[in-house]
């Protein structure tokens, strides 16, 4: 089955895995899940890290270069995506989690995410 990761689940997962619950951390270890990652999160890491809110190079570098230890696949974003992204209900302004949630409910896959937020959404959320 396929998982779309948010933000912070990938960076907890890539630089703090200890913050994650350890059931949470099986799951994303288990080789027959398919992992993506979505375009948006490199987008927003850059932005955060441009801005002073978190460095976040070194991983940017990693992902660009294909040498993170995580087997993750790249979701690109489509037009559905951001049509669909762009007709959500305002429960959230957070333009990248809005895009997320977009992508987690046009291909009908679960987040991982500890964020409520996409409850409100009607994505079908994973976390512990």
């Amino acid at each position: 089955m396929r998982y779309l990761l948010d933000t912070h689940t990938f960076l907890w997962w890539v630089t703090e895995p200890e913050v994650l619950p350890q059931t949470l951390r099986d799951f994303l270890d288990d080789p027959s899940h398919e992992l993506l990652l979505s375009v948006v999160i490199p987008w927003e890491l850059a932005i955060k890290t441009n801005s002073g809110k978190l460095d976040a190079r070194q991983i940017l570098r990693d992902l660009e270069l294909g040498q993170l230890d995580q087997d993750l696949q790249v979701l690109r974003v489509e037009i559905s995506h951001v049509i669909r992204a762009g007709f959500l209900p305002l429960h959230h302004r957070d333009p990248f989690d809005r895009l997320l949630a977009a992508q987690a409910l046009e291909l009908a896959i679960p987040i991982v995410s500890r964020d409520r937020i996409f409850d409100l959404y009607g994505v079908k959320r994973i976390w512990e």
